[in-house]
This record gives structure tokens, sequence and C-alpha cells, in this order.
């Protein structure tokens, strides 16, 4: 979340898509129910009506894969009808930079694309450098056509009120409504969660987000933001500590293997990210870790550029024989990811595996799967006994970035362990058995700083997190910081290895000696606005609101009219304000660049309308970047593309039917794609407030198990009529990957939608059930697709085709 939970209060009008949040994130109703109570709008765009829509002012019923038509249709509106913040959009955006002459779009791709590579060449998509200082070129007003708003306009004029009708299936007068209800009612918030993510556009429906907001000008301030609902189990905890693939600590990205050193990596990532690396390195490595071995640079592993190492490509490494062993932490793929039957072909092929959970999960006995013959499946599986949050202690951090400390309520039962005390084990274990080696590539577990006390273990890695002085530190106030200091916060890191830390966006989270994730001040809030700073700790510095120097004018003042968050003393030289300032240095004013970095996590130091590929160059180590920005792998513009399996030809450019990254089928003869030949609905899953994810813990809840005691299909009343199905009437539902058997419930709350002038009927099923536990069930993710975001790697388990007969009928 760019904002957080609390800050929800403060929106005059949510646009919630992608997300269920009365259901699946039920704190997050506290607080939009505090807002609406004060007059604010809420807007649900859902193919289902559920319990979000029942309190929503709006409500519109969209196709599940096509939100990119329907919010390429409101920023259309919005830039056609001069909707947006024109000194916002101008002074806190890249607009006016002006992108280079070669870029184009056409026909569904943009320039660069290499077709049988499933590929595009980037160098179109940047600037228009100046030749001197190698930083954008500068237009001098919105109308210029080389300007980055420019060809945002030109790219997104083709997403007509009725284009986005035609594909989205939101009336036109209703997508109006929306883009003016949410245009007209500042500051404005979006939520969203896996109903956007879960698609092979998944990272560009987010951009859309993020289009949306700069133009309004809602980055930065009170009640505003794009806000992603994360998982209960720390999911944004987990990732911020690099159990993402692509990432080290804090979203630093990881080497490939043409970064055999750091200044290699340096050319690619920018001198600023190395100051966190080299920390990093330091936390990791410690003493061992010095300047002149590159700060232990060649005991990282390097990834191949041209690897999937993603949870899909370890799935597909394992059905080819080249994953031996693969270890599952609180994860059961077995009933959560997609194309199950594949899943469970390629567990069957390895030598190992290693399941570390609170249940017998179906993961950890996939031998048992109905059907599957156990003597064929030489894999050893062991299962590791894993403690339950309230059996252990430690941090869990939340959607809106708060560091909560968690205590050990109860003693973990019989042989279980804390996760903590698990991986703690098998380290140790394993360094051990390497301890006499010479060969140069078990140096990492050699040189690695592992020496955690027995007491208060979790106490102990989140110090390292924090971070702590390893040489004498004089900052340029003067202060000095003693070795054996834990810092105050990212400030104090240095770049020369005389700092560590182990997670630079945790810094200071261990200020001062003191664990602030314990803070529990939960009455002092001097901002009014929601922000109790003395309660637990945000990353980072305790930042509630990031880029909250957007929330000021060019001068440092907060812009007329709205909330002030943060702003410029000049009495004090500083940067004040009832919250964090989100600067590069609160000494450094409106008259200096940095004072005008309001998204300083970016090359450019604005937001990004148009992703275009650009390194900002340092200006003290000549020949290498300072920062760069992230341009995703499938377009500097969002543009929409049905899904793999789709009823209907892409309107737009119908030559170009799906996303020209995605290479699907990655695994010939497994990954079948179906077609609306022969399974003409589309099916759409989620999880339930019944039953969370996988449903390992929940299931074993007799009196959860009570109110959702099995999965089911939803259908509409039209297409039940059409099929002679009446509610309770048991049906069989198949894809081109699987079928399994479920009761039907024919609802209103799905319908046959009007898409590109045909009926799509939408059906609807929950993924939570599975052959282990008190409550079991046939898995929804056998009927769902294994095709991924070319980027993040997330399934598009939100659209697939299926067909839906009755049992009667499917057994005659």
């Amino acid at each position: 979340m760019t904002n957080h939970w609390a800050d929800l209060q403060n929106a005059k009008v949510f646009l919630i898509e992608g997300s269920n949040a009365a259901e699946n994130h039920v704190m997050s109703m506290k607080w939009i129910r505090k807002a609406q109570a004060k007059g604010a709008k809420i807007i649900h765009v859902d193919p289902r009506f559920n319990r979000t829509s029942s309190i929503a002012d709006i409500f519109a019923r969209i196709r599940p894969g096509a939100d990119i038509a329907f919010l390429g249709a409101m920023i259309n509106h919005v830039l056609a009808n001069k909707l947006y913040d024109e000194e916002y959009v101008k002074l806190h955006t890249n607009a006016l930079l002006l992108a280079k002459d070669e870029f184009g779009f056409d026909e569904g791709v943009f320039t660069g694309y290499h077709g049988d590579a499933h590929k595009y060449d980037t160098a179109s998509w940047a600037y228009d450098l100046d030749a001197a200082t190698q930083k954008p070129k500068k237009a001098a007003s919105l109308d210029d056509p080389r300007s980055v708003f420019a060809k945002l306009k030109q790219h997104f004029a083709r997403y007509t009120l009725e284009v986005g009708e035609e594909i989205s299936g939101v009336p036109a007068d209703q997508i109006k409504l929306i883009a003016e209800t949410f245009a007209n009612n500042r500051p404005g918030t979006i939520l969203y969660a896996l109903g956007m993510t879960q698609h092979t556009v998944g990272i560009q429906n987010i951009r859309c987000y993020g289009i949306l907001q700069l133009l309004l000008g809602n980055i930065g301030k009170v009640g505003g933001g794009v806000n992603a609902l994360r998982g209960e189990p720390n999911v944004q905890g987990a990732c911020d500590m690099s159990v993402l693939n692509g990432y080290m600590f804090g979203y630093i990205n990881a080497p490939n293997h043409d970064h055999p050193t750091l200044e290699a990596w340096t050319k690619s990532n920018g001198t600023f990210r190395r100051k966190f690396t080299v920390n990093g390195l330091k936390a990791w490595f410690g003493d061992n870790a010095t300047a002149e071995n590159d700060f232990g640079w060649r005991w990282l592993p390097k990834k191949n550029g041209a690897k999937d190492y993603t949870v899909y490509g370890m799935i597909d490494d394992a059905y080819a024989g080249k994953l031996k062993l693969l270890w599952a932490v609180g994860q059961n793929p077995m009933v959560t990811n997609p194309n199950l039957n594949y899943v469970h072909e390629a567990l069957s092929k390895l030598d190992m595996l290693v399941v570390q959970e609170l249940w017998d999960t179906e993961t950890a006995s996939f031998w048992q799967r109905p059907g599957a013959d156990p003597k064929a499946i030489q894999t050893e599986v062991l299962l590791l006994p894993a403690a339950y949050f309230m059996e252990k202690e430690g941090t869990i951090t939340g959607s809106g970035r708060l560091v909560q400390w968690r205590y050990e309520a109860v003693k973990p039962p019989g042989q279980a362990k804390a996760d903590l005390d698990i991986i703690d084990t098998v380290f140790r274990k394993v360094r051990d058995l390497y301890a006499g080696s010479t060969d140069p590539k078990d140096e990492p577990l050699q040189k690695a700083v592992w020496n955690y006390p027995a007491e208060n273990k979790a106490e102990a890695v989140l110090q390292e997190i924090s971070g702590r002085v390893v040489k004498e530190v004089t900052l340029p106030d003067g202060k000095v910081l003693k070795p054996g200091t834990l810092v105050a916060g990212i400030g104090q890191l240095q770049a020369d290895g005389s700092t560590s830390s182990g997670v630079w966006i945790y810094a200071g989270v261990f200020g001062g000696g003191k664990n602030l994730s314990k803070r529990r001040d939960a009455k002092t809030d001097p901002s009014g606005l929601g922000m109790f700073p003395g309660f637990a700790w945000s990353w980072p510095g305790n930042m509630k609101i990031l880029y909250n120097r957007a929330s000021c004018d060019a001068s440092g003042k907060p812009w007329a009219g709205t909330t002030p968050v943060i702003w410029w003393d000049a009495t004090e030289n500083k940067w004040k304000g009832v919250d964090t300032p989100d600067v590069p240095d609160p000494t450094k004013g409106p008259d200096t660049p940095e004072g005008q970095r309001a998204f300083r996590m970016t090359g450019e130091g604005v937001g990004r309308l148009m992703a275009a590929v650009y390194k900002d160059p340092d200006a003290k180590e000549k020949g290498l970047p300072r920062d760069g920005s992230y341009t995703p792998k499938d377009g500097p513009f969002p543009e929409f593309y049905e899904p793999i399996e789709s009823p209907v030809a892409n309107v737009l450019h119908p030559t170009v039917q799906h996303n020209p990254c995605v290479k699907y089928p990655r695994v010939p003869g497994k990954q079948p794609v179906g077609t609306a030949k022969d399974f003409p609905y589309v099916l759409m899953t989620s999880s339930i407030a019944e039953h969370w994810c996988a449903g390992s813990t929940t299931r074993n809840v007799p009196w959860l198990n009570e109110l959702q005691p099995e999965c089911v299909v939803e259908l509409p009343t039209q297409l039940a009529e059409q099929l002679h199905v009446k509610g309770g009437d048991r049906v069989k539902v198949s894809s081109a990957r699987g079928e399994m058997v479920v009761k039907a419930v024919v609802t209103k709350r799905m319908q046959v939608m009007k898409i590109a002038g045909q009926d799509v009927p939408v059906v609807w099923m929950p993924y939570n059930w599975g052959f282990k536990g008190l409550s079991t069930g046939p898995s929804t993710n056998v009927l769902t697709i294994d095709a991924v975001d070319p980027g993040a790697g997330t399934q598009e388990t939100k659209a697939c085709l299926v067909n839906v007969v009755r049992v009667a009928e499917a057994v005659a």
C-alpha cells in the first residue's frame, strides 16, 4: 500500500477492483465504512456481485480479464475531458519529458518486438536525451507531440467509452459515470488484490491504476494512493525479505550471469542501490565482506538471465527432471497452483520433496491423491511440522507496511518448531557438512555470518535486518556513531561498508536499541488523520504515506484544498510534517534538485506515466548510473490483450489476440489451451470468507466447514435454465486440463454478459478444497490455466474457459 489502513477513512471515493475486500480483507471495511459515513462514494468493479458489491454506491459488472479495456476507457475520458490535475501532472510526472521519435505502437505491438523470442528490444522506449547531460529533454507544454503526455493521449485515444463497453461488458454510460465520480471526488483511493494480478497482463493492470492516480494527483496525499491488499500470512513481509525470485533484500535486483562483479551490477542498477546492496552483503557476510573482495559479491548466486525462476519455472523443471529437490515452506501447491494434474506429474518426478507445514496437506501427501498409484511415485517426502503464528514470536508486516511484533502465546505441540528454528537448524547442519571443504562453490556457506543465539533469536534477526554500525561513522551533522550501535534509519547507512543492514527499507526498526515493532500507542495521533506514529513501526522510516513530497507544490507548500502531510519550513530549513517526509534529504529544500524528487525511487525522480527505459547518470561517478527505472517486459504503456483462453476475438487488434510476450504452452502436451467451441463459458475463481487460500487450516475447523461445507459452482440463472440445472444439482465442470463434479448454485450474482456482440456466460468457483483435512472435495485448480504474466510470473487463474453439464447427461 502506498498509504495505510487507517488512512482509508480520509478518502472521498473508492475504486475497488480486483478485490472482494468485505470478505477477504475484512479490516478494510472498518475504515471504508467510516469514510462512507462522511459521504465518500464506493465504486466496486467485479464479475460477481458479492458482499463488497452490496455496500457499494456503484457496482459495475466486468468480464474477467477485461480490466485494461475498462480502465483504459476511464483514462481516455479523463484525458479527453481535461479532468486531470494539470499542475501536478507537469510537476510530479514525466508528462513533459520527450520520448524518442522511433517509439511507436501498431496493430497490438510496440516497436522493437521479436516474435520468434516473444520479447522486445526496448531501446526505442527511451527518452530523447540531452547529449551533454544525458538527461531527458523537456517539452515546453503538454501539447508537444513528442512529449510523454502526448504519447499517452495517443495510446489511450482508441479506448473510447464504447470500446470499453464492447470489450469489458461495462455499459459506456456507467464507465463515464465511474470516471467522473472518481475524478470529481478527490482524494480518491484504489484498492486491489489478486483479482487484478492473476492475469497474463497483471503488471499492466496495476500500471493503469498508477497512471490514473498520477493524472488525478492522488499519489502522496492523505486519502489517496494505490493500495494492494496483501495476504494474511505475512505476504508483504515475505516480499520485503527477498522471497520474490528476482529480488534480494528490500527489492534490490538479484544479480544475473552477466554481473560477475559489483561494478558490473552497478552499471545496470545504479550507485544509489549499490549502497544498500553493500549494507546487505555486510549483514550476510560480516567481516568477511570487504571492499577488497567486492564485499563478498562472488559468494552471491548469479541467475541465468534467460531462465524462469518462478514457481512455474520450478514445476516445469521438476517435470523435465532438472529439479531434484523442492522445499515448500507454508505453501500448498497441490491446491493453489493451476493445472493441478500437471503439478502432480511434476512432483512425482522429484527425488525429494520437503514440506514445512502445520498440517499433513495435499502437497505433503500428493502421492495419496485419489487416482494416483503410490508405487509408481519414487519421490521421497519429508514433512517438517511447523508452528502456527500464535506458537512463535517475531514480526509480521501487513499491507500498510506496518511491522508488528507478535508474541508466542502457547508452545508448539509435539515436535513442531518455529520456521526460524527449522531454517536455523538446517543451515547449521549443512554448514557443518562443508566445514573442511576447499571448493570455492562452498564458500558462501562458510563465509556467511550465522550465529543467532538460542534465546531471543527472532529479535537478534530483527536487529540484523535493522542494521548496525560496523566501523566508526561521522555523520554530516558531526554526530559520531560508534561500532555496535544500531542504526536509527536509512540516512545513517554508509556506502563504504562501515554499516550493515539486512533489509535496508527496515533500517531503524530497532533504532536506539529498542524494538519499535513492539510499540502499541493507539491513542496518540497528533495528525488527527489516523497516523498513530507510536503504534508499531512502518517502513521506511515510520512513514505512513509514500511519495508524500507530491502532496506539495514546487515551493514546498501543500497543494491548495488538500490536507497537509508535509511541508518545507523555511525558518528551520528542513522538511517537516505530520508524517516522515519522503525526500532524499530533509535539509535539501525546494530550490535543490533533491527537494523536487517527489518520486525518489525512480531514476527521473517523478511519477512515470510512460514506463520509459532510463538510467539517471551519476554526477560524481562518471560512467555509472545513479539509479534506473523499471520497465515492464510487455510495454511502456498498458495495452489490452485477451486472456490466453477467451471466447471472443480481440476487438482492438484481432491479429494479436494475447499478450505477445507470453510464451504458452511452455511444455507442449502438458499445457493444453481450450477453445470456446468445446468450452464456451468463462470461469473466474477466488477465495471466500469462510475458507482461506488452500484451506489447510480453515478446513480443519469444524464450524467453518458448517458455514461452507463444500466446493460449488455458481451459475447465472439464464445459463442454468439453458442447461436445465437447478440449485443443488450435481454438474460436471471441465476444461482442457481436467474435470470435476460439484453442486450447482443458481444465482443472479453471476450473469450472462454481452461481449463484442455475443452472449458470454461467466461462472464462479472457490478454489479452497483438496483431498486432505476435515472437509474434502475436488480442487478447482485442476481446471485453471498456468499461463503467466511475463514479468511477475503470476498465473491467469481469474479467467479461463470451461464447460458445464449436468452429471446425468455426462454419465449418459
